[in-house]
């Protein structure tokens, strides 16, 4: 029994799911999402709320397929309602990022700078050294950030690099002088 997946999902006002060919699609004011169910799990729409049952127990793992459902129909719903957003700090002397067309430019200690171009779906803007990232789809924001993060991940000796808005950085001590 998947304690997550017993759970009922509200629908806000104003977000309309539709169930059909194993197809979830949540339209709202932000946008619209839709996701292929695969795996034996059925999803009934009411009203206000929704519910997500495996269709029958003898498939092996189906508790984590029910609760992982639940979780990716309840991310959509409230993506399409609220959005999602992930911001970024950069950290280190002469490291800088500025905005351009719908990407980012990331000037981040190497010889070149790196051009960061947004993907369908994800806004990207930049307040001094925060990098914001948004949109309704938490998986897409969610590897956005990563690939971000990516380019230039903090050190742990001076903490330069690109990190997570509340991420801590662990610092080592580095060589000491003598014995």
């Amino acid at each position: 029994m998947s304690r997550v997946g017993k759970k009922s999902i509200i629908i806000p006002e104003g977000v309309k799911v539709e169930y059909k060919d194993s197809i979830i699609t949540v339209v709202g004011k932000k946008g619209s999402l839709s996701r292929t169910i695969n795996h034996p799990i059925l999803v009934e729409v009411t009203d206000t709320e929704l519910f997500v049952t495996p269709s029958s127990n003898d498939i092996k793992n189906i508790s984590a397929y029910w609760g992982l459902y639940r979780s990716l129909i309840q991310n959509m719903i409230i993506g399409v309602s609220e959005g999602f957003e992930k911001k970024l700090r950069i950290e280190g002397v002469g490291y800088k990022v500025a905005m351009q067309g719908k990407g980012i430019l990331l000037h981040l200690g190497y010889s070149h700078p790196i051009d960061f171009v947004a993907p369908e779906g994800i806004t990207l803007s930049v307040e001094k050294n925060i990098i914001s990232v948004s949109g309704i789809d938490k998986e897409l924001v969610g590897q956005v950030s990563a690939d971000i993060r990516s380019k230039r991940e903090p050190e742990p000796y001076k903490g330069k690099g690109v990190r997570y808005n509340d991420e801590v950085v662990r610092m080592k001590v580095g060589k000491k002088a003598g014995s």
